[in-house]
């Protein structure tokens, strides 16, 4: 199992195929990489993907 951020994997495969592989557009992966989101993606055993993204919690203030 090894991890690589959203990123790299990008330059390492190409967006499309990055897309495919944990089912969303390409356009996501493209909005995701130019928001700079702090995606890791997981490449498990089996040869399947899973993406995480770590952010802070409460992702959005409110003011109150």
């Amino acid at each position: 199992m090894n991890q690589i951020s959203l990123h790299d994997l990008v330059i390492q495969i190409g967006q499309a195929a990055v897309a495919r592989a944990i089912g969303v557009s390409p356009a996501a992966i493209h909005k995701a990489i130019m928001r700079n989101r702090k995606i890791t993606v997981t490449i498990n055993d089996d040869g399947s993907y899973t993406a995480h993204e770590l952010r802070p919690f409460p992702s959005q203030k409110t003011d109150t």
